[in-house]
């Protein structure tokens, strides 16, 4: 999306020659062989560990760091993949997402008139908001539990990651479209 929205706001008129269906279907590709290939290797890393029966997760799915911590094999190696995969992982799409809006905002710097910059930064900052929540609570689930293993703050953060940033997502993109617009106010015959 960041890429998207680079492409957009730095080079509008090319929008439709560089982001082609097949370039977005290449991206999508990428990002689900990389989860693909992430989610086997943890996967493969749990079948390694020994656990007992008595244990219950409390959470409302299984997370992979809850499930490493109730082994009762040594789990050193796990910790140091999780960690290493999740950090690189987070890290090469984080630093996308910085460098595509750094591209942005010197973009925007560039625009002369007022109503022009305000649109493009409105255009991203539903973005930003989504993606910081999604980094934000990701790193206080995996890092909180570390500290304290069973909290529930941690399911709290849980929630907020994977369930609530992409309801979030498309809830804000939803009411970028004139017609869910109008539904909605002839709905709640209000302004929005």
């Amino acid at each position: 999306m960041a890429y998207g929205r680079f492409v957009a706001i730095c080079y509008p008129l090319q929008y439709t020659a560089i982001m082609t269906p097949q370039l977005c279907g290449l991206l999508v590709l990428v990002c689900w062989i990389l989860s693909v290939l992430h989610a086997l290797l943890q996967s493969l890393m749990v079948l390694r560990l020994s656990f007992c029966t008595n244990f219950k997760i409390p959470h409302f799915f299984c997370e992979l760091n809850q499930v490493v911590q109730l082994a009762y094999s040594d789990t050193f190696l796990n910790d140091v993949v999780m960690y290493f995969t999740g950090l690189l992982l987070a890290s090469i799409a984080l630093a996308g997402v910085l460098f595509s809006y750094s591209k942005i905002v010197s973009s925007i710097c560039a625009i002369s008139s007022a109503q022009g910059s305000y649109k493009a930064f409105s255009n991203c900052a539903s973005h930003l908001s989504v993606v910081s929540l999604l980094y934000c609570t990701g790193l206080g689930v995996y890092l909180s539990s570390a500290v304290t293993p069973n909290s529930h703050f941690t399911a709290i953060s849980s929630v907020m990651y994977t369930v609530v940033t992409p309801m979030l997502n498309t809830f804000i993109y939803s009411l970028r479209n004139k017609d869910i617009k109008i539904s909605l106010k002839s709905l709640f015959g209000g302004n929005l």
